[in-house]
């Protein structure tokens, strides 16, 4: 059975992106050798990708046009892409569709691979799927910054969830990906 995967980027003090929208100048603090190989890695392993509509939209800009990190781009361009959407009725970018039912869809595909479902930034939809006990890991990589303001990368929750430190990797950059297992995901 696969597993459904949160991956971003944050800075120390919580934020994924700056105090406007898609200002994400601080990633290539950490961006080098290994986090390309950690992309690539995940590209390879990905059943999915999972974003909701703001993220979609930015990735979907970026990946269709940029001229750099060409086997990146090749897989994102190529991968199954959901997109969470309530406003949304179509998708355009290659192999992207819109759900509004985005839990039952993850538990579905879930079931149906063995690879792993990939949800990349979206922070308002991860904050909607945390209670549903969905998502199985959650990973970052710590940017060594303070950005003072931004987005948060988590909102505020009703209630907690344990997490079990699966991984923690010290990058030469600076940066640390800590993956950690969500222990009362339903799986």
């Amino acid at each position: 059975m696969g597993k459904v995967v949160v991956w971003n980027l944050m800075s120390l003090d919580g934020y994924f992106e700056g105090a406007k929208k898609w200002d994400l100048d601080f990633h290539m603090l950490v961006w080098g050798p290994e986090l390309e190989a950690l992309s690539k890695e995940l590209g390879g392993k990905a059943e999915a990708l999972v974003f909701g509509r703001v993220t979609y939209e930015g990735m979907k800009a970026h990946w269709t046009t940029t001229e750099d990190e060409i086997e990146i781009k090749t897989f994102m361009n190529a991968l199954p892409k959901i997109v969470g959407s309530r406003t949304m009725e179509t998708a355009d970018w290659n192999n992207s569709r819109v759900v509004s039912d985005v839990a039952a869809e993850l538990k579905r595909l879930k079931q149906a691979s063995d690879k792993n479902i990939y949800i990349f930034g979206s922070a308002e939809l991860v904050a909607s799927l945390l209670p549903d006990d969905v998502i199985d890991e959650i990973m970052v990589c710590v940017v060594p910054v303070l950005l003072g303001q931004g987005t948060p990368l988590f909102k505020p929750a009703d209630r907690q969830k344990p997490l079990k430190l699966l991984e923690s990797r010290p990058l030469q950059s600076g940066g640390v990906i800590l993956r950690y297992e969500i222990e009362n995901s339903a799986g």
